[in-house]
């Protein structure tokens, strides 16, 4: 019982001696781990300890007495001062406040984020308030961080567009955002606790499963393939799967992560893409990459097992005439048409091709000798024997073509498409509706026939081109009015290439366009030299051979008004030749041209007149300014009253249709006598002068003057 007393006595003394010390107070809030303020009933701090101090930047001296606001920023000043004002009235009553936006005026007039704590205190009868700030931006950096990750995963999978869910390790959903229940149209309550097989397609059942055994033992980290899945309504999905683990800090698995693209549409254009890139848009037939992708494997079956195979190349006869005639369109059908037809005859194991414009590829395998390729194009010719009926319109079509039979020893699979190219032009070059088997003979040729293409290419730039010119005399007076412009080639080797030779190349290479505007361009520049001669004094014209490709190229009244505006050149000293298969290769057109070149004031000269079948008919509607006679009728096989009779009717249709008459090759002073006799106005020919270069001009006309 003594003791006791004793204790309690102690403590008695404890607490008197702690009342009555006058460092009671700053011990006390010293003590505090927080920024605290002692305020009075006014809101003024009667005791600050140093933690408040140390935080705000001010001293005790600067805040000891000053009304506690001055801590306050002005947006919180009201709300401060009534919670103040309604806590201090109340003993019991404590406010703990956390805001974002909660802080304190420091001295240098920065703001510190705080937690803030009221208690009431009633001293001497008076209601004071004890305030307590807690420096929170630790806190605050903490759940910012925290809701950014919140914000991140939100973003990352509840607002994914990708669809997304999280599995256990039993393949059971425990996540899934919108975007998979839209792909799949399950909603989560119908997805949550369920395995994949709910939405995977039954062929495919097991692809997640053993994807699965790979990353629990540890095969693959990550993984990622396409299944199918089934859609609520049935339809089928392609789907894109990656599949992660979700690991904890001792690297144990605690759920998978699957990230999912639907490639249904993706897998449906690239189909329709890959079937695009190697079928020919129009007839739908394979197109040369899938045909040299099927040869280069029919070519590696010949090497293993023996046997021959071939290659076909087919080329539609006049198919030009077609488009000409009856428009694209009726010329698109046609190939449609065509391609029916090959279809119908190629066998299962062949394969059939569209190589380009009115070309066509046919591969045909299993051959046991060179005849059954020889068959096989009998076969195709054989399609095209009855007429097509197209828009009202029946239509022959023929083709030629060229057949190169291989073995095991042919390496080069792109060297059988070039042979086969080669039998081609051979079997052309026999009549339309012709195959050719090709041979060693045939590459020869057309290495040769490359070669001079390469060379003829070479020479416009090397010089190895020039123009000669024949003179066009009057006949009557023997004046020389005009040259008809002839192009030569020397050839560093072979001498002088006749025009026979080249021309034609170049006019199957697509060189003659070329050629063309060279001979153009030299021949004005060499005309623009000449003065008038003769009774006229008129300079002389000067006339220059156009091919039906040249005459009929989109290009050409642009070419020839640039040339003339580029030289000065008189445009009426200007004539162009086109013959007679050049104007029914698209007569339209034709007209189209004159027309144009006449307002220019281009004349023009119909070539070899008389050597066709229609040429009367188109007199009348072309209207040039000179028909020139072929010289087959000036200087005839044989001499008799016939001829005479057919040279006198053209001539004198000539004169009737307003037309100058130009005979060609005249060679003897009998045919000169003849032709004047008969009225013909013009004539060119050996008799007065071989073409010559520009450099022999002046010669050849002071000698055929003189003559």
């Amino acid at each position: 019982m003594v003791r006791v007393l004793g204790e309690r006595d102690e403590r008695e003394r404890i607490v008197s001696d702690f009342q009555d010390s006058a460092l009671s107070w700053e011990i006390l809030l010293e003590a505090l781990p927080d920024g605290t303020a002692v305020l009075d009933e006014h809101g003024t701090m009667r005791h600050v300890n140093g933690v408040l101090a140390e935080l705000t930047g001010y001293s005790r001296e600067e805040l000891v007495g000053r009304d506690v606001q001055m801590l306050v920023p002005a947006r919180h000043r009201d709300t401060e001062h009534v919670a103040r004002r309604e806590h201090a009235q109340d003993p019991n009553t404590r406010l703990i406040w956390s805001d974002m936006d909660l802080s304190v005026l420091c001295r240098d007039g920065s703001e510190l984020s705080v937690d803030f704590a009221l208690s009431a205190l009633a001293i001497e009868g008076k209601a004071w308030v004890v305030a307590a700030i807690r420096d929170n931006r630790a806190q605050r950096a903490a759940e910012t961080a925290q809701a950014e990750v919140e914000l991140r995963f939100r973003v990352a999978f509840e607002d994914n567009m990708a669809p997304m869910m999280f599995t256990d390790l039993d393949d059971r959903t425990i996540a899934v955002n919108d975007a998979f229940c839209r792909m799949v149209g399950y909603s989560r309550d119908e997805l949550m606790g369920k395995d994949s097989r709910i939405f995977t397609h039954p062929d495919d059942v097991g692809i997640t499963e053993e994807t699965l055994r790979r990353v629990n033992s540890g095969e693959a980290d990550q993984v990622q393939y396409v299944k199918r899945y089934l859609h609520k309504d049935g339809r089928v999905l392609v789907v894109e799967v990656s599949r992660s683990p979700a690991l904890d800090a001792f690297g144990k698995t605690l759920y998978f992560v699957f990230s999912e693209r639907d490639i249904t549409e993706e897998r449906a254009l690239s189909a329709q893409l890959s079937h695009q890139a190697l079928h020919d848009s129009l007839t739908g037939l394979a197109n040369r990459a899938l045909f040299e992708d099927r040869l280069a494997q029919a070519h590696a079956a010949v090497v293993r097992h023996g046997g021959l195979g071939a290659v076909l190349m087919l080329d539609l006869d006049d198919f030009k005439g077609v488009n000409d005639s009856y428009g694209h369109i009726v010329g698109d059908q046609l190939l449609v048409g065509i391609a029916r037809r090959f279809e119908q005859v190629t066998r299962s194991m062949d394969s059939l091709c569209r190589f380009g414009g009115d070309e066509f590829l046919y591969l045909a395998q299993g051959l046991t000798s060179p005849e059954d390729a020889i068959r096989v194009a009998s076969r195709l010719l054989g399609a095209l024997a009855e007429p097509f009926f197209i828009a009202g319109a029946s239509i022959e079509q023929r083709a030629s073509v060229g057949v190169m039979v291989w073995d095991a020893s042919s390496t080069e699979t792109s060297q059988l498409i070039q042979d086969a190219d080669v039998a081609l032009y051979e079997a052309k070059r026999r009549g339309k509706g012709h195959h050719a088997v090709f041979t060693s003979s045939m590459r020869a040729k057309e290495e040769n026939r490359f070669a001079t293409i390469q060379e003829l290419r070479h020479s416009v730039q090397s010089g190895d081109l020039e123009m000669h010119y024949q003179p066009i005399v009057e006949l009557t007076t023997g004046d020389v009015v005009g040259f008809e412009a002839l192009m030569r080639w020397h050839h560093h080797v072979r001498g002088w290439v006749p025009p026979s030779v080249f021309i034609p190349l170049a006019e199957m290479s697509g060189l003659i366009l070329e050629l063309g505007s060279f001979a153009l361009r030299q021949a004005i520049t060499t005309a623009s030299s000449w003065t008038p001669t003769g009774a006229h004094s008129v300079a002389p014209f000067v006339t220059v051979n156009f091919s039906a490709s040249q005459f009929h190229n989109p290009g050409l009244i642009a070419m020839i008004e640039e040339v003339l505006v580029e030289s000065g050149f008189a445009a009426e000293r200007l004539v162009i030749e086109i013959t007679e298969s050049s104007v029914l290769m698209d007569v339209t057109e034709t007209v189209a041209v004159i027309a144009h070149l006449d307002r220019l004031g281009v004349g023009i000269a119909l070539d070899d007149f008389g050597t066709g079948f229609s040429s009367l008919s188109y007199l009348v509607l072309l209207h040039p300014r000179f028909i020139k006679i072929d010289q087959s009728f000036v200087r005839p096989m044989s001499e008799s009253v016939h001829n005479d009779t057919l040279l006198e009717t053209i001539i004198s249709l000539g004169e009737k249709l307003n037309m100058t008459m130009l005979a060609e090759g005249i060679e003897t002073k009998a045919q000169l006598e003849r032709l004047r006799l008969l009225g013909c106005e013009l004539g060119q020919g050996f008799f007065f002068s071989p073409a010559v270069p520009d450099g022999e001009i002046a010669t050849t006309l002071a000698r055929v003057l003189g003559d």
